[in-house]
C-alpha cells in the first residue's frame, strides 16, 4: 500500500510563503511517477496546481506561474511545493498526487488572511 504523508500546510498573511511537503512510501513508485499538487477551495472542484515528472520537468496552473514552485528530492521521496506572494485566493486544501493513479495524500489546509 502506497501511502502519501503532507506537511507544511498553516495560516499565512497575504504576501508572505509556506513550504509544503509530500513524501511517498515507496520509492520504486516515486521515482517512476510524475508527482502533482492539487488544491480544492469551499465550494469549488479540485484544481492541479503544479506538477512536476520524474525527469523534473514542470507545469503550473496560470494562477500560480511565477509564485509557487514543485521540486523533488528523489533521496528522500518527497515532493515539495513553495508558495510564495500567497493570497487569499489560495485558500484551499493542498493534497498531493501520484499522477494517473489513485494515490492521494490526506490533504493540508492553508489559510491566506487579507
Amino acid at each position: 500500500q502506497v501511502q502519501l504523508v503532507e506537511s507544511g500546510g498553516g495560516l499565512m498573511q497575504a504576501g508572505g510563503s509556506l513550504r509544503l511537503s509530500c513524501a511517498v512510501s515507496l520509492r520504486t513508485i516515486f521515482n517512476f511517477y510524475a508527482m502533482g499538487w492539487y488544491r480544492q477551495a469551499p465550494g469549488k472542484q479540485r484544481e492541479l496546481v503544479a506538477d512536476i515528472t520524474a525527469g523534473g520537468s514542470t507545469n503550473y496552473a496560470d494562477s500560480v506561474k511565477g509564485r509557487f514552485t514543485i521540486s523533488r528530492d528523489n533521496a528522500k521521496n518527497t515532493v515539495h511545493l513553495q508558495m510564495n506572494s500567497l493570497k487569499p485566493e489560495d485558500t484551499a486544501v493542498y493534497y498531493c498526487n501520484v499522477r494517473g493513479t489513485h494515490y492521494w495524500g490526506q490533504g493540508t489546509q492553508v489559510t491566506v488572511s487579507s
